[in-house]
């Protein structure tokens, strides 16, 4: 699929909109343009212009980077917070069995003998 055929759902549609919004508002608060920017993450002015809209396409990390650096908190956590969110997040993985099979159920395995 090319990079402008992205499918989004409404809802995460919605979410890249929002942080869009987030990261543009603290970039005006500072006072910086989008060439400001694009030249502290590294990235074009275009790669500026798509997060703040919304697009899709942009990699996850180029956004983040993005809004840590204009001061926008992701998921309501700061410096220390969001470490240790992540270090509990991986504790509970580090739980779980490192596979996770679906029980073969009849129905499944005679849908597989069908031509």
């Amino acid at each position: 699929m090319s990079r402008r055929g992205v499918a989004v759902s409404r809802a995460s549609a919605d979410a890249l909109r929002v942080l869009g919004n987030q990261i543009r508002l603290a970039r005006h608060a500072r006072g910086w343009t989008i060439a400001d920017l694009a030249a502290r993450i590294d990235a074009s002015r275009r790669t500026i212009v798509n997060i703040e809209s919304g697009a899709p396409t942009v990699s996850i990390g180029t956004v983040f980077n993005a809004a840590f650096t204009v001061g926008v908190n992701l998921f309501g956590l700061e410096g220390p917070e969001l470490a240790r969110a992540r270090r509990q997040g991986e504790d509970t993985l580090a739980l779980l069995p490192s596979k996770v099979r679906k029980p073969a159920s009849r129905e499944e395995d005679d849908d597989d003998l069908a031509f």
